[in-house]
Protein backbone atom coordinates (compact mmCIF):
# COMPACT_ATOMS: atom_id res chain seq x y z
CA UNK A 1 0.00 0.00 0.00
CA UNK A 2 0.91 3.83 -0.76
CA UNK A 3 2.39 5.64 1.88
CA UNK A 4 -0.02 8.56 3.16
CA UNK A 5 0.14 11.50 5.04
CA UNK A 6 -1.94 11.80 7.55
CA UNK A 7 -2.46 14.42 9.63
CA UNK A 8 -3.55 15.23 13.52
CA UNK A 9 -4.21 18.29 15.29
CA UNK A 10 -5.06 19.15 18.64
CA UNK A 11 -4.16 21.40 21.74
CA UNK A 12 -1.82 20.65 25.06
CA UNK A 13 0.78 22.17 26.74
CA UNK A 14 -0.82 25.73 25.58
CA UNK A 15 -0.02 25.55 22.12
CA UNK A 16 -1.10 23.89 19.02
CA UNK A 17 0.20 20.32 18.62
CA UNK A 18 0.07 18.83 14.91
CA UNK A 19 1.14 14.96 14.19
CA UNK A 20 2.17 13.98 10.80
CA UNK A 21 3.41 10.31 9.91
CA UNK A 22 3.46 8.80 6.30
CA UNK A 23 1.55 5.25 6.88
CA UNK A 24 1.11 2.25 4.76
CA UNK A 25 -2.47 1.63 6.53
CA UNK A 26 -4.33 2.94 9.43
CA UNK A 27 -2.72 5.59 11.27
CA UNK A 28 -5.10 6.34 14.02
CA UNK A 29 -4.46 4.07 16.72
CA UNK A 30 -0.40 5.55 16.67
CA UNK A 31 -1.89 9.37 16.61
CA UNK A 32 -3.95 8.57 19.41
CA UNK A 33 -1.64 7.21 21.38
CA UNK A 34 0.70 10.04 20.62
CA UNK A 35 -1.58 12.75 21.81
CA UNK A 36 -2.22 10.58 24.75
CA UNK A 37 1.71 10.46 25.54
CA UNK A 38 1.45 15.02 25.23
CA UNK A 39 -1.43 14.82 27.92
CA UNK A 40 0.12 12.14 29.75
CA UNK A 41 3.17 14.01 29.94
CA UNK A 42 1.60 17.25 30.09
CA UNK A 43 -0.37 16.37 33.51
CA UNK A 44 2.89 15.49 35.07
CA UNK A 45 4.93 18.23 34.42
CA UNK A 46 2.76 21.24 34.21
CA UNK A 47 2.90 24.37 36.98
CA UNK A 48 -0.41 25.29 36.35
CA UNK A 49 -2.20 21.73 37.63
CA UNK A 50 -1.90 21.97 42.04
CA UNK A 51 -2.16 17.74 41.58
CA UNK A 52 1.12 17.39 39.23
CA UNK A 53 4.20 15.72 40.13
CA UNK A 54 5.97 19.41 39.65
CA UNK A 55 3.53 21.08 41.49
CA UNK A 56 4.02 18.64 44.46
CA UNK A 57 7.53 18.64 44.37
CA UNK A 58 7.61 22.65 44.38
CA UNK A 59 4.81 22.75 46.99
CA UNK A 60 6.67 20.10 49.31
CA UNK A 61 10.73 20.48 48.17
CA UNK A 62 11.01 17.24 47.98
CA UNK A 63 9.54 14.24 46.42
CA UNK A 64 10.37 10.42 45.04
CA UNK A 65 9.97 11.38 41.40
CA UNK A 66 8.48 8.90 38.85
CA UNK A 67 10.58 8.56 35.69
CA UNK A 68 9.42 10.69 33.73
CA UNK A 69 9.55 13.86 35.85
CA UNK A 70 12.86 12.02 36.82
CA UNK A 71 14.57 12.43 33.66
CA UNK A 72 13.55 15.64 32.36
CA UNK A 73 15.21 17.34 35.65
CA UNK A 74 17.90 15.36 35.04
CA UNK A 75 17.99 16.54 31.58
CA UNK A 76 17.80 20.22 32.64
CA UNK A 77 20.64 20.30 34.96
CA UNK A 78 22.87 18.97 32.15
CA UNK A 79 21.56 21.83 29.85
CA UNK A 80 22.71 24.06 33.36
CA UNK A 81 26.19 23.16 33.36
CA UNK A 82 26.19 22.97 29.75
CA UNK A 83 25.35 26.22 28.76
CA UNK A 84 27.04 28.08 31.44
CA UNK A 85 23.56 28.67 33.30
CA UNK A 86 22.26 30.35 30.70
CA UNK A 87 19.59 28.00 30.75
CA UNK A 88 17.88 27.25 34.39
CA UNK A 89 14.93 25.80 35.31
CA UNK A 90 14.93 27.62 38.59
CA UNK A 91 13.05 30.39 37.28
CA UNK A 92 9.45 29.76 39.10
CA UNK A 93 9.21 32.47 41.04
CA UNK A 94 10.57 35.14 38.54
CA UNK A 95 8.21 34.05 36.13
CA UNK A 96 5.71 34.60 38.87
CA UNK A 97 7.09 38.15 39.96
CA UNK A 98 6.86 39.04 36.10
CA UNK A 99 3.35 38.20 36.08
CA UNK A 100 3.44 34.52 34.64
CA UNK A 101 1.15 32.93 36.93
CA UNK A 102 -1.45 31.22 35.27
CA UNK A 103 -1.47 29.32 31.93
CA UNK A 104 -1.07 31.65 28.75
CA UNK A 105 -4.47 30.81 27.37
CA UNK A 106 -6.11 32.48 30.58
CA UNK A 107 -3.45 35.74 31.11
CA UNK A 108 -4.49 38.85 31.14
CA UNK A 109 -2.60 40.32 28.57
CA UNK A 110 -2.75 43.94 29.72
CA UNK A 111 -3.31 45.17 33.46
CA UNK A 112 -2.24 47.13 36.00
CA UNK A 113 -1.01 45.02 38.51
CA UNK A 114 2.46 46.10 40.02
CA UNK A 115 5.33 44.00 38.73
CA UNK A 116 7.30 42.20 41.88
CA UNK A 117 10.96 42.54 42.36
CA UNK A 118 12.37 39.29 41.45
CA UNK A 119 16.46 37.87 41.58
CA UNK A 120 18.20 35.43 40.03
CA UNK A 121 17.90 31.75 40.74
CA UNK A 122 19.10 31.04 44.47
CA UNK A 123 19.01 27.21 45.95
CA UNK A 124 19.91 24.25 44.49
CA UNK A 125 18.66 20.91 42.97
CA UNK A 126 19.85 17.48 43.90
CA UNK A 127 18.97 13.81 42.80
CA UNK A 128 19.66 11.14 45.14
CA UNK A 129 17.76 7.64 44.54
CA UNK A 130 15.33 8.92 42.59
CA UNK A 131 14.55 11.30 45.42
CA UNK A 132 14.30 15.01 44.16
CA UNK A 133 15.17 17.77 46.37
CA UNK A 134 14.69 21.67 46.56
CA UNK A 135 16.72 23.20 48.85
CA UNK A 136 16.88 27.06 50.15
CA UNK A 137 13.05 27.39 49.10
CA UNK A 138 14.02 27.09 45.18
CA UNK A 139 11.09 26.35 42.61
CA UNK A 140 11.31 24.94 39.25
CA UNK A 141 9.69 25.68 35.51
CA UNK A 142 9.95 22.63 32.89
CA UNK A 143 7.83 23.97 30.57
CA UNK A 144 10.15 24.70 27.46
CA UNK A 145 12.44 21.84 28.39
CA UNK A 146 9.17 19.27 28.98
CA UNK A 147 7.87 20.55 25.87
CA UNK A 148 10.86 19.23 23.98
CA UNK A 149 11.06 15.91 25.53
CA UNK A 150 6.99 15.57 24.83
CA UNK A 151 7.87 15.93 21.20
CA UNK A 152 10.63 12.86 21.55
CA UNK A 153 8.48 10.84 23.13
CA UNK A 154 5.38 11.34 20.68
CA UNK A 155 8.20 11.30 18.07
CA UNK A 156 8.79 7.31 19.30
CA UNK A 157 5.40 6.55 19.36
CA UNK A 158 4.61 7.99 15.90
CA UNK A 159 7.88 6.49 13.96
CA UNK A 160 6.44 3.24 14.88
CA UNK A 161 4.07 3.50 12.13
CA UNK A 162 6.43 5.77 9.89
CA UNK A 163 8.28 8.63 8.86
CA UNK A 164 6.82 11.22 10.88
CA UNK A 165 7.12 14.85 12.61
CA UNK A 166 5.65 16.33 15.65
CA UNK A 167 5.27 19.85 16.07
CA UNK A 168 4.29 21.55 19.38
CA UNK A 169 4.30 25.23 19.39
CA UNK A 170 7.78 25.46 16.91
CA UNK A 171 9.44 22.73 18.90
CA UNK A 172 9.70 20.16 16.21
CA UNK A 173 10.78 16.59 15.76
CA UNK A 174 11.42 14.20 13.14
CA UNK A 175 11.59 10.47 12.35
CA UNK A 176 13.15 9.02 9.11
CA UNK A 177 11.78 11.01 6.03
CA UNK A 178 12.52 14.19 4.60
CA UNK A 179 10.86 17.33 5.95
CA UNK A 180 10.60 21.05 4.65
CA UNK A 181 10.12 23.35 7.62
CA UNK A 182 9.32 27.27 6.96
CA UNK A 183 11.08 29.50 9.55
CA UNK A 184 9.60 32.96 10.05
CA UNK A 185 11.83 35.93 9.14
CA UNK A 186 11.31 39.56 8.50
CA UNK A 187 12.14 39.40 4.72
CA UNK A 188 9.95 36.06 4.70
CA UNK A 189 10.23 32.44 5.62
CA UNK A 190 12.63 30.60 5.01
CA UNK A 191 13.21 26.67 4.38
CA UNK A 192 14.80 24.70 6.16
CA UNK A 193 15.23 20.67 5.64
CA UNK A 194 14.93 18.22 8.08
CA UNK A 195 16.10 14.68 7.55
CA UNK A 196 16.25 11.51 9.55
CA UNK A 197 16.00 11.58 12.90
CA UNK A 198 16.24 15.69 14.30
CA UNK A 199 14.69 18.44 15.45
CA UNK A 200 14.46 22.37 15.47
CA UNK A 201 13.14 24.92 18.27
CA UNK A 202 12.38 28.57 17.93
CA UNK A 203 12.80 30.40 21.24
CA UNK A 204 11.34 33.94 20.99
CA UNK A 205 9.71 37.09 22.86
CA UNK A 206 7.30 37.69 20.13
CA UNK A 207 4.37 35.27 21.15
CA UNK A 208 4.14 34.57 24.58
CA UNK A 209 4.12 38.72 25.93
CA UNK A 210 1.84 40.50 27.78
CA UNK A 211 1.83 44.32 29.54
CA UNK A 212 2.08 44.88 33.33
CA UNK A 213 1.69 48.69 34.82
CA UNK A 214 2.48 49.99 30.99
CA UNK A 215 5.39 47.40 31.25
CA UNK A 216 5.70 45.09 28.18
CA UNK A 217 7.03 41.71 29.69
CA UNK A 218 7.70 38.12 28.18
CA UNK A 219 8.41 34.90 29.39
CA UNK A 220 12.39 34.12 28.62
CA UNK A 221 13.77 34.95 32.06
CA UNK A 222 17.26 35.72 32.38
CA UNK A 223 18.77 33.62 35.35
CA UNK A 224 21.78 36.27 35.63
CA UNK A 225 18.89 39.17 36.48
CA UNK A 226 15.57 37.28 37.19
CA UNK A 227 13.72 39.58 34.88
CA UNK A 228 12.71 38.82 31.70
CA UNK A 229 15.33 38.84 29.04
CA UNK A 230 16.82 42.27 27.45
CA UNK A 231 18.37 40.65 24.59
CA UNK A 232 18.64 42.24 21.41
CA UNK A 233 17.05 39.17 19.84
CA UNK A 234 13.44 38.82 18.61
CA UNK A 235 13.52 35.09 18.43
CA UNK A 236 16.24 32.06 17.65
CA UNK A 237 15.86 29.00 15.49
CA UNK A 238 18.02 26.19 15.90
CA UNK A 239 18.63 22.60 14.41
CA UNK A 240 19.55 19.96 17.11
CA UNK A 241 19.35 16.09 17.48
CA UNK A 242 16.39 16.37 19.41
CA UNK A 243 13.97 18.56 20.38
CA UNK A 244 15.60 18.86 24.31
CA UNK A 245 18.66 20.28 22.77
CA UNK A 246 16.80 22.69 20.52
CA UNK A 247 14.99 24.17 23.09
CA UNK A 248 18.14 24.44 25.47
CA UNK A 249 20.10 25.66 22.83
CA UNK A 250 17.43 28.34 20.95
CA UNK A 251 16.89 29.47 24.78
CA UNK A 252 20.38 29.93 25.94
CA UNK A 253 21.62 31.95 21.95
CA UNK A 254 18.62 34.12 22.84
CA UNK A 255 19.92 34.85 25.66
CA UNK A 256 23.22 35.68 25.00
CA UNK A 257 22.52 38.24 22.05
CA UNK A 258 22.87 38.66 18.63
CA UNK A 259 26.47 38.64 17.98
CA UNK A 260 27.94 36.11 20.65
CA UNK A 261 25.07 34.24 19.87
CA UNK A 262 26.53 34.00 16.13
CA UNK A 263 30.07 33.20 17.26
CA UNK A 264 28.82 30.53 19.11
CA UNK A 265 26.42 29.09 16.93
CA UNK A 266 29.89 29.58 14.49
CA UNK A 267 31.95 28.03 16.50
CA UNK A 268 29.98 25.18 17.38
CA UNK A 269 28.14 24.31 14.14
CA UNK A 270 24.78 24.69 15.36
CA UNK A 271 22.80 25.92 12.76
CA UNK A 272 21.06 28.74 13.60
CA UNK A 273 18.41 31.65 12.42
CA UNK A 274 18.76 35.07 14.59
CA UNK A 275 16.37 37.30 13.89
CA UNK A 276 16.68 41.13 15.85
CA UNK A 277 14.43 43.13 17.46
CA UNK A 278 15.43 45.49 14.67
CA UNK A 279 14.21 42.90 12.06
CA UNK A 280 17.65 41.74 10.87
CA UNK A 281 18.13 37.97 9.70
CA UNK A 282 21.30 36.70 11.09
CA UNK A 283 22.11 32.76 9.74
CA UNK A 284 24.97 30.70 11.46
CA UNK A 285 26.35 27.43 12.02
CA UNK A 286 26.78 26.67 8.18
CA UNK A 287 23.15 28.44 7.30
CA UNK A 288 23.72 30.10 4.59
Amino acid sequence: MQPTLTRHRFRAMGTDVELLVEAGGAAAGTLAAAEGEFHRLEALLTRFRPESELSQLNASGSLAAGPDLLRVVELALAARERTGGRFDVRVHDALLAAGYDRSFEVLSPDDESPVEPAAGPQGRIEIADGVISLHGGVRIDLGGIGKGYACERAAEILATAGPCLVNAGGDIATRDGVWTVAVEAPDGPLALELSGSCALATSGRDSRRWRRAGRELHHIIDPATGEPSGSDLLRVTVVARDAVDAEVTAKALFLAGSEAARREADELSIPAVLVTAAGRTITAGGLA
